[in-house]
Formats: C-alpha cells, sequence, structure tokens
C-alpha cells in the first residue's frame, strides 16, 4: 500500500483494564522506511482514560493480594506466546518502527526473556526474616520484611524498542503486583497492544492492567495523577525532565538520553583486536538506525592505536547494509520519520561546516541517513555532545588512560561506557571511575542483558531497569514485627 493509498482500515482497539475499547478518534501508523499505512489506531476519550486510571487504583488491593503462582503463571503464559509468535510480531516492529528484520526478531527474543525472567523473580519475591533479638531490650522478637506495591504504575515507554522497553514497563509491575497503565509512543504503539492482547489471555485481575495509545498532549493528565503514584519513562531527558517536574511528590525513574562512548587503550593493539573493536563499533553505531540510547557516538582511541583503528572502522561502516528492513541483509534502515534524518543531516553538516572531517555517509535519502564517520569535531558540536539518536561515529584520539577515561566523563550524560583493553587494572579502573551506569570491557556499550540493573548517571537519567530492580521501585519495604517469639 502506498502513502497516498486512502484504502480505509478499521481502527485497533486500545486495552482498557483488560478488555478491548474503542475510542472516537483514531490515528494512523505509517512505515517509516515508504510511508505505507500499517493501521489505524483507536485514540481513548478523556472519560475512557479516567476509567483506565480508576480501575488500575481500585485493583491495588486484588494485585498485592495475587499469589506467586498466579503471576508467575501469567508472565510466563506471555513469554511463551511471544516466542510462539515471534515471526508476526517481528514483521509489526519492523513495520511500525522500520527495524531490520533481523535486528527486530532479536528484540523479540529479548521480549521473551523480560517475561521469562519476571515470572522467576515473581517466583523468588518472598522477602527476608530478621533477627530482632541482637539487643536485649528486643529480647523475643522477629522481623518479616516484604515489599509491596506503592500503588498503580503508569510506564511510558518509547518507539525505538517499542516491544522490549513496554516489556520492561508490564513485566515487573505484575510481578511485583502493581497494577500497570502502559502509554506506548504514539509512533509505535502496535507492539505495545499487542502485549495487551497475549494479557487478556491470562487470568489476571480486573482492571489490573490497561494499554492506552494517549497522544503525548495529554499525558500530563496521567503524569500528575495522584492515583499512578509510580512513573516508569524511558524516552528524551526533554521530556523526562518536564515529568520529574509535573509530578514531584512521585516515584518517578527515567532512562533517558545518552552518548555511549567506546574507549580502546593501547594495549587493545593486534590486528584481530582492532579488527574485533572496529566490527563492533561499526555495527553497533548502527544497529538501530543510531537510534538507542546505548548506541555508540564516540570513540576514543589512544594515538597509539588509532589510525590503524579509523582505518578498519571506516571500512567495517562501508560494510553495513543500508537498504529495505524488510530484507535480511539489511543492517541499517531509516530512522523513525524524515524529520529525525533531517535533524541528524543538519548536525553533521553543522559539524563539518565547523571544520570536521568526514570520513564516510553524510547523506539522506527520505527518512534514511547513511552511516557517518566524523573526526576532529569541534568541541562544543552538537554531533560530539548531544545524543545524535543517528547512524553517526564521531572519532577522538587521546594521549593514554587518564585522558581516555576524562574524555569520557566530560559529557553530560552518562548512561553506558565500552572499554576494549586487556588490562585487568584499567577495567577495575574505568568501572571505578567512569561516570556511567554500565561499563562493558572488550566490547561496545551498546551490551545489555534484560536481567541486569540498566540506567544512567547525570542527565541520563535516575532508577534502574532490569527485571529485580524495576520491582524494587515500584515496591516499598513493609516491616512485620513479631513478639514473644523463641528463636
Amino acid at each position: 500500500m502506498s502513502a497516498e493509498s486512502t484504502e480505509p482500515t478499521a481502527p485497533r482497539s486500545f486495552w482498557l483494564a483488560g478488555r478491548p475499547a474503542t475510542g472516537a478518534g483514531s490515528f494512523e501508523v505509517r512505515n517509516p522506511y515508504d510511508g505505507s499505512l500499517v493501521a489505524t489506531v483507536s485514540v481513548p476519550t478523556d472519560e475512557q482514560v479516567e476509567q483506565a486510571v480508576a480501575a488500575a487504583h481500585a485493583a491495588v488491593p486484588a494485585t498485592t493480594a495475587l499469589s506467586a503462582h498466579a503471576r508467575a503463571s501469567a508472565l510466563d503464559h506471555v513469554a511463551r506466546r511471544l516466542g510462539e509468535r515471534t515471526e508476526e510480531i517481528a514483521q509489526l516492529i519492523t513495520a511500525e518502527n522500520g527495524k531490520p528484520i533481523k535486528w527486530a526478531r532479536g528484540e523479540v527474543g529479548r521480549a521473551v526473556s523480560v517475561f521469562r525472567w519476571a515470572a522467576e523473580e515473581a517466583r523468588r519475591f518472598g522477602g527476608e526474616v530478621q533477627r530482632l533479638d541482637t539487643d536485649a531490650a528486643a529480647a523475643g522478637r522477629t522481623a518479616i520484611v516484604r515489599r509491596f506495591p506503592k500503588g498503580a504504575v503508569l510506564g511510558i515507554s518509547p518507539f525505538n524498542f517499542p516491544l522490549n522497553l513496554a516489556a520492561h514497563k508490564v513485566a515487573p509491575a505484575i510481578a511485583a503486583g502493581a497494577p500497570i497503565l502502559l502509554k506506548p509512543a504514539p509512533a509505535t504503539p502496535l507492539a505495545g497492544l499487542l502485549i495487551g492482547e497475549l494479557l487478556a489471555e491470562t487470568d489476571l485481575p480486573e482492571g489490573s492492567w490497561s494499554i492506552l495509545p494517549v497522544p503525548n498532549e495529554r499525558m500530563a493528565a496521567l503524569t500528575t495523577d495522584p492515583r499512578l503514584p509510580v512513573i516508569s519513562f524511558t524516552g528524551s531527558t526533554v521530556v523526562g525532565e518536564l515529568i520529574q517536574g509535573q509530578a514531584p511528590h512521585k516515584h518517578v525513574t527515567l532512562e533517558l538520553g545518552g552518548n555511549a562512548a567506546a574507549v580502546v587503550l593501547a594495549d587493545y593493539s593486534t590486528e584481530d583486536d582492532l579488527d574485533w573493536a572496529a566490527n563492533r563499533i561499526a555495527t553497533f553505531a548502527n544497529y538501530q538506525g543510531g537510534q538507542s540510547c546505548i548506541s555508540v557516538q564516540r570513540v576514543i582511541a589512544d594515538r597509539a592505536v588509532y589510525d590503524r583503528l579509523a582505518a578498519k572502522i571506516v571500512d567495517a561502516v562501508a560494510r553495513q547494509g543500508v537498504g529495505a528492513p524488510t530484507d535480511p541483509a539489511t543492517d541499517v534502515g531509516p530512522l523513525i520519520n524524515e524529520a529525525a534524518a533531517q535533524r541528524v543531516e543538519q548536525w553533521v553538516n553543522e559539524a563539518v561546516d565547523a571544520g570536521a572531517k568526514l570520513l564516510a555517509g553524510g547523506t539522506r535519502e527520505g527518512a534514511t541517513y547513511a552511516p557517518t564517520v566524523l573526526a576532529e569535531v569541534p568541541h562544543d558540536a552538537k554531533a560530539l555532545c548531544e545524543e545524535i539518536f543517528g547512524p553517526v561515529l564521531v572519532l577522538q584520539v587521546v594521549d593514554g588512560v587518564d585522558e581516555a577515561f576524562a574524555a569520557v566523563n566530560d559529557s553530560k550524560y552518562g548512561l553506558q561506557a565500552g572499554v576494549f583493553t586487556h588490562n585487568l587494572q584499567h577495567a577495575f579502573r574505568a568501572h571505578r571511575e567512569l561516570e556511567v551506569g554500565g561499563v562493558v570491557i572488550g566490547d561496545a556499550p551498546s551490551f545489555r542483558a534484560d536481567q541486569m540493573p540498566y540506567g544512567g548517571a547525570k542527565a541520563s537519567g535516575v532508577g534502574r531497569e532490569g527485571v529485580k530492580y524495576a520491582m524494587a521501585d515500584y515496591t516499598y519495604e513493609r516491616v512485620l514485627v513479631l513478639t514473644g517469639i523463641d528463636l
């Protein structure tokens, strides 16, 4: 179907308190690569949003009382069904997001892992027992410490991983016994709505979940509602700070922007070393069109290896296949829309006009921007100091470990960093000194396992994703003291 087609299509339902519903209006979801119509989606009315919030608030006692078995069974079911429908869901992600199909298939696999981990954590979510008779005044006393939901959770997920980052909101909430209202990104609501389709096959309590494709301009009514005391947001730093300002008394978890650096130290110097580093850097600078908070944006290389590494990176970037996202050979597809590609183009052109050297790429065709490598970029250029969120690499040369680590920290962001080194002392020093949420040794900063704590420092956010860690954010400790117990 072409972008000009006017063929009508029935709006897809959203999920209101666990049931399909339609609103008064709808919006179109279009393929970023060719503009074709993927689906129309019904938009909840203000009254329907109110119903969903009220239902979530009312469901807190039921979800809190839900057995570990019931929580885990629901999560296991979603994991299993995602796995059974992998190809269908991957095609859906590629259609609404423009992500190359091989990366879309990987995203489905990761979402399966998230729900599987959540099922396991639900079974382990038992609390702890503490002896209190460590002082004579507390003789005969013991405590049971368990965690209980702070209330219903508002999860706001982004466009770049429309399935997996929605899973990172929904799965921990179910595992922790908290109702969840998910607001998917308007550009990519279909994967989130599909999660609702699978949840509807479970026996979770009525009102315990809703999937609402609310436009961004109506988000404030949700973020300020006191019946949603927990907000988990993944997206831009600007919007994250706005949410923080709107909800100063809520528990707000923010996974925001990044400017991820890959450091290549002098000891990482054999041809095999540099081939590995160059290929990993080229792949993970471009793997989602650069639209990942931990995609490689800066390469900080010791002068001893810089020239050889730079040449290998340019060659590796040139081998990245750009094309139709449905082609299994495609590595790099379009950005989420043409406006995003135009912004990347503008930032690169500004850097070149200011004296940067263009080593590869630098061209745009519609929403697709060619994988690009820059060198000698001025320190204040946006392509270096801001999050470009596109397939652009900036090469920097340093002398020694001190300069390398100082360069990583010379950023307002601090999400993850990769350090290519064989030196164990340098690895532990990086862990100690780099102002980031995660340090990856021997690989690009783009590695993430879905069970590990994931989040940043500085402008990259507060709180952590990763199932167990999100469950802690959604809950609080409640102590039960037993008296007159012979221990």
